[in-house]
């Protein structure tokens, strides 16, 4: 915990936000700086240290069953986050006979994302506080400058003038504070009545403890935000009683409440139960915590990265944080500690108390049958208001599946989810749909128009050229008769649940599925990651539709993660089938029935690479005939690289 034998000496820099001093934040919050915190990341020879430190530590991190004595694990666990390997799940697959693949540079090379945003080495995760300002999208991002493996965290930065194509900026925070010695973790950004921004973040301290701080631009004219401030008074604040000193991080934007404090939300847990800590400030400086909280749903563990943000009832439109009123309901989002997945909940949020009441409790956040931003590889995610084009934003970390070994041997981990608009459907009032930017389609290049009949047990190729960055957008539909054959069949597919996860994968065949694309497929299929749409009748004699994506032979590769995905997707009356899949190396992202249900998967081919990468259609179903009509566009590539003078028009200093 902090001292209050000394104070942190005042900064130079002016203050923006008022004219109150930094007295005002209790002397028990602050510390003296630790000039000597670049000793923590001094290497090899503090590994011993770390060791000894996690056997005697009384953390809260989650224990694991494997034993992984590497330092990157021990460094996470010695903060109080969950590991961020794939190691100890890959050791325990079936799969993994004998040694690891043997991965080469020619396959390792062509796994590098073309058209989603990554950095140009290393390791990256949450995204945090993006903005628009200035006429330049702003992405800060957790970053390792050091190495493709979690630790050593600072706040990368890029910007973008249309979401797409990015220009890489010198790193915004890195820790030279005791209060954020052991990194600069996740933070959001806040618009100020003036249109000046704060960013609040979680900095883990010298001792572990996370604590909050508030940092701003040291020059607000600059359009690049290059510089940032922390406040000499940080931090603001600490974990309260009854909450661990591992267990408080990653402040949300700030919200107007109606007597026009700001109010903030910060992730925790007690016990077993996840919570969602209030506090209102006037100032950015001092906090009043509330009594209440939030929400709170027992057995779900650690939130973290929590969201909270309002979507219109009636309108596709994006709303400002603040905004409130009957034609208004909001989202709650966490980010599971315990299982690494991003539950939300739609629901009733009250002001005057500062409590979310869920729609639907049997589906509230966290619970295991409740909704899902996205059904595969996706969390830590984040959305922002962008006031120039009146939507929302959701940025999300996708992660790798392979080995950790693989990434360092690449030299890079992790990359981006395609920005997405987020909204209520208006459809079914219970959902969210969510749709890559509009941007997105300015990569398009040739596109291809395709209508095929397909019938049961059919694999047709797609002759599309290369097809390792697509985007498909495509329609089905089952034959008529076939569905009336299934209404009327009594004889037992209805008498059993269909989940993709347990499902056995795209080979499994039903009477109304599964039907879609093999994508990043070998000529010989000995390759391939299927999305697809399964119908089944249920118990109550209703069709109900799945959109699942199987990567379980997506690679030779026996060192990688390899589920099935997916979930019930709605489908009302009169829809067709539809999905969308980005396809981008190795990531694929599939979008079914406009977005209510979104599938992010990590895939490693070894032969359906470069020039071999094909595309099929199929139908593996028993009994349905499937109507395909389909559009297939080559993706260009992004613009992604250092960022330099002549990308704004200011003239070279050389």
């Amino acid at each position: 915990m902090a001292s209050s034998e000394s104070l942190l000496p005042l900064s130079s820099q002016q203050d923006p936000l008022s004219d109150s001093r930094c007295d005002s934040i209790r002397e028990s919050q602050r510390r003296r700086p630790i000039k000597v915190h670049l000793a923590v990341y001094s290497g090899f020879l503090l590994i011993a240290l770390y060791v000894t430190l996690i056997i005697t530590h009384d953390g809260s991190a989650p224990k694991n069953d494997v034993n992984d004595d590497t330092t990157v694990e021990s460094r996470a666990r010695l903060a109080g986050v969950s590991e961020k390997s794939n190691e100890h799940v890959w050791k325990l697959s079936n799969d993994l006979k004998g040694e690891a693949f043997a991965w080469n540079n020619t396959v390792l090379s062509w796994q590098r994302t073309a058209f989603h945003f990554q950095p140009e080495k290393n390791w990256m995760n949450d995204p945090n506080g993006p903005l628009f300002y200035k006429g330049w999208y702003h992405f800060f991002y957790q970053y390792n400058p050091n190495a493709a493996v979690w630790g050593d965290i600072v706040w990368g930065h890029a910007v973008s003038k249309d979401l797409i194509h990015w220009l890489y900026l010198p790193l915004a925070m890195v820790p030279d504070q005791w209060y954020d010695a052991n990194g600069v973790w996740t933070g959001s950004a806040t618009f100020l009545d003036d249109g000046s921004i704060v960013m609040l973040y979680t900095g883990s301290t010298d001792k572990f403890v996370q604590v909050q701080n508030l940092a701003y631009p040291e020059d607000p004219t600059d359009p690049l935000l290059l510089k940032w401030t922390k406040f000499s008074g940080n931090p603001v604040l600490v974990p309260p009683p009854g909450i661990g000193a591992k267990d408080f991080r990653d402040p949300t934007t700030a919200w107007k409440t109606s007597d026009g404090k700001w109010r903030i939300t910060i992730g925790s847990k007690i016990n077993r139960t996840g919570i969602s800590i209030i506090y209102d400030t006037t100032d950015f400086k001092t906090y009043e915590k509330h009594d209440t909280l939030l929400h709170q749903v027992p057995n779900t563990g650690m939130w973290e990265c929590v969201d909270f943000y309002p979507v219109s009832k009636t309108k596709d439109k994006g709303l400002d944080t603040s905004v409130n009123g009957p034609d208004v309901k909001h989202i709650i989002k966490a980010s599971m500690d315990d299982t690494r997945i991003d539950h939300y909940a739609i629901g009733t949020y009250y002001d005057s108390n500062a409590t979310w009441v869920p729609d639907n409790p049997s589906i509230d956040v966290g619970i295991s049958t409740g909704l899902r931003y996205d059904y595969g590889k996706f969390y830590a995610s984040k959305t922002f208001y962008d006031q120039h084009k009146g939507r929302r934003i959701l940025w999300g970390w996708i992660g790798e599946s392979d080995s950790e070994a693989a990434d360092v041997q690449k030299g890079w981990s992790s990359v981006q989810g395609i920005p997405r608009t987020v909204a209520l459907d208006t459809k079914t009032g219970k959902n969210l749909v969510q749709w890559p930017v509009k941007e997105t389609e300015s990569l398009r290049l040739g596109r291809k128009k395709f209508h095929m009949k397909v019938e049961p047990g059919t694999v047709v190729p797609v002759d599309v050229g290369p097809a390792a960055q697509l985007d498909i957008e495509a329609e089905f539909k089952i034959k008529k008769d076939d569905l009336e054959v299934v209404f009327g069949d009594d004889s037992g597919e209805d008498d059993k649940e269909f989940s993709c996860e347990t499902s056995g994968g795209a080979t499994v065949r039903g009477a109304l599925g599964p039907f879609g694309f093999s994508v990043l497929a070998d000529e010989s299929l000995t390759e391939q990651t299927p999305v697809y749409f399964y119908v089944t009748k249920g118990k109550d004699s209703k069709l109900k539709t799945f959109f699942c994506t199987d990567t379980s032979r997506s690679t030779m590769a026996n060192d990688v993660v390899k589920p099935v995905y997916g979930s019930f997707v709605p489908v009302l009356k009169g829809e067709k089938l539809t999905m969308r899949i980005l396809v981008d190396h190795s990531i694929v992202e599939g979008f079914g029935q406009g977005g209510r249900t979104c599938i992010t998967s990590r895939v490693y081919p070894t032969k359906a690479i470069y020039g071999a990468a094909k595309l099929f259609l199929f139908n593996n179903a028993v009994d349905a005939t499937v109507t395909a009509s389909f559009k297939v566009w080559q993706m260009n590539s992004a613009f992604i690289r250092p960022f330099s003078a002549d990308d704004i028009g200011v003239p070279s200093s050389t």
